[in-house]
């Protein structure tokens, strides 16, 4: 049976009969972006369920799980839809809704509490939650309730650890609290649900976390993901942009320190002989698990629908050839918002060379050397034997680096930066400047902003324009529908496809392909023709238009967009 809907549309734009027939084929495109409550059976599944379709009159559609449990359902046991991807609503929405699942999946409710995530929103608890109840079935304690469930399942299955320390890095406040939330949602105690686990190696065990503190845990798990995965672009932009010291890439993983609420972590991406992702991380503290997950995804954008972003751009004869021959092309998202911004910041108008050289000079000078890590690293990556990866499980898997660095603080870039940077000083100064006022709170970016107000708070910083403004939006939102007609490397790859290269007409033209267009502008940077034969499509990127700085704007060697 042939569904007319396109995935990725808003759950509320779909009739039943669209919802009903997408369960009735089993199309696993829609898993992740609804869920089927069964008032006969008291369960609920996703989409692609493999049990017998239940009748039309027995079938309620949620738009998320936390408001079938709210509704009373419990998770099915056969098709795990807490274990589906995340939906792709919520980079494509933009509305408070959409802003709060992003804060919610980054764990603000476990640090801040509800009254957190409403001022970051700027509503009333109370407020928030009405308004969150009537337009997706539950409010944020139980939203939040239904992502630390999910992160419980994923480490009991995945894991090996202790279910004290799977309670904790979940979110959950206590081990009766976890043991409740468990039994509630999936109709079993958890170690009942661990004993369900089907590993795809089995034997391996993962450790428990030390009672210091100090990072000692090394956590493995797979992410899923749906559709294809250009993993090699993914791979091979991480890889010239990696910054030595606090970054590491090969063609097949890309591994890096990141700063979270509760400390340091490292992790690492790569994909299995199955070809799942799988994340690999040491943490300080288990309770940032949850958080580094939600993070990696949005980084490597596996959130993303690529089904739909595919269908809707091959539908143009000019963009279908690039379809058919990189399908599933994701769009890198940020760790670290801040961070973001003065990667981007560094990086106008200059190649993706010279950025990471600079980028590469500020971390070394001022970066914080986390030694535990990188003794932890090499136990876990003993030296290759023979130039062969000692560890046959995970091929491509890199050996640790000698010294692991954070990327600097915002504060250390605002008070030393100026002694490090090179270049002309109005753009050290308004780098130095970015950073003082994200470190102070003037200015703040994180992936719940309303857009509007982001963007216009990023032009309102001396030396940032359009073009940074925008890209950061697409890299921290997981915007999807950010287009940059004043980049020239854009400009090149479309008139590489014949499209319209003047700013004004390729933005016109770029209007049919929403909400996708930053797929789209994916697409163009990788069109661009390399300037020689031996420049691997990853280092050549895009510059912005001579609107953002003084200097010129020509074309450089570099795809996949963007300078960081």
């Amino acid at each position: 049976m042939s569904l007319t809907m396109t995935p990725g549309a808003h759950l509320g734009a779909m009739s039943f009969d669209e919802r009903y027939r997408a369960i009735d084929s089993r199309d696993a495109r829609f898993d992740g972006q609804f869920v089927t409550a069964v008032r006969s059976t008291g369960i609920y599944c996703r989409p692609s369920c493999p049990a017998r379709t239940p009748k039309p009159s027995n079938v309620t559609f949620y738009p998320t799980s936390a408001a079938a449990h709210e509704a009373g359902y419990r998770a099915c046991k056969r098709c795990l839809p807490e274990a589906a991807p995340g939906s792709p609503q919520w980079n494509l929405r933009g509305d408070t809704a959409g802003r709060a699942m992003r804060l919610i999946a980054d764990g603000v409710v476990e640090r801040e509490g509800v009254p957190g995530l409403a001022r970051r929103l700027g509503y009333s608890p109370r407020h928030l939650t009405r308004l969150l109840t009537a337009e997706l079935g539950a409010g944020p304690l139980a939203l939040s309730r239904a992502h630390r469930a999910q992160t419980a399942r994923m480490l009991l299955v995945g894991t090996d650890l202790p279910a004290a320390d799977v309670a904790f890095s979940s979110g959950f406040a206590s081990v009766r609290q976890f043991n409740d939330t468990i039994r509630e949602v999936f109709g079993m105690p958890p170690l009942e649900l661990r004993a369900r686990r089907r590993l795809s190696r089995p034997g391996e065990r993962q450790g428990a976390a030390p009672a210091s503190g100090a990072p000692g845990v090394m956590i493995d798990l797979a992410l899923p993901h749906r559709g294809a995965l250009d993993a090699a672009g993914l791979f091979a932009w991480m890889a010239a942009r990696a910054v030595p010291g606090t970054e590491a890439a090969t063609a097949s993983t890309f591994a890096r320190t990141l700063r979270l609420p509760h400390g340091p972590a490292w992790f690492e991406l790569r994909l299995d002989d199955l070809g799942r992702v799988r994340l690999r991380a040491a943490l300080t503290n288990l309770a940032d698990l949850s958080t580094l997950v939600t993070r990696a995804r949005r980084l490597f954008d596996l959130d993303a629908d690529p089904v739909a972003v595919d269908d809707a751009l091959a539908r143009h004869p000019q963009l279908a050839p690039l379809v058919e021959a990189l399908p599933g092309i994701r769009v890198p998202g940020a760790a670290d918002p801040h961070e973001m911004l003065i990667r981007a910041m560094v990086g106008q108008q200059i190649t993706v060379v010279a950025a990471r050289t600079a980028l590469t000079a500020l971390t070394a000078a001022l970066g914080e050397e986390v030694p535990a890590f990188a003794g932890m690293l090499s136990r876990a990556h003993p030296p290759a034997r023979g130039g062969a990866e000692a560890d046959s499980t995970d091929a491509g898997s890199m050996g640790a680096p000698a010294s692991v660095r954070l990327f600097p603080t915002m504060s250390a870039i605002a008070e030393h930066g100026g002694e490090v940077l090179r270049g002309p000083a109005a753009r050290i100064r308004a780098i130095t400047g970015a950073a003082a006022a994200l470190a102070d709170g003037t200015l703040t970016l994180t992936p719940g902003d309303d857009a509007v107000e982001q963007r216009a708070a990023l032009l309102a910083m001396p030396g940032i324009g359009p073009w940074t403004a925008d890209y950061v939006r697409m890299r921290v939102l997981a915007d999807p529908d950010v287009f940059l007609p004043g980049d020239v490397a854009v400009r090149a790859g479309a008139a590489a496809l014949g499209l319209p290269a003047e700013p004004r007409a390729l933005d016109d033209w770029a209007a049919r392909t929403a909400p996708w267009r930053s797929y789209l502008t994916a697409h163009l940077w990788n069109a661009v023709p390399p300037r020689a034969p031996a420049r691997a499509r990853a280092e050549r990127a895009p510059r912005e238009a001579r609107s953002e700085s003084s200097a010129p704007s020509t074309p450089s060697a570099s795809i996949t967009g963007g300078m960081s």
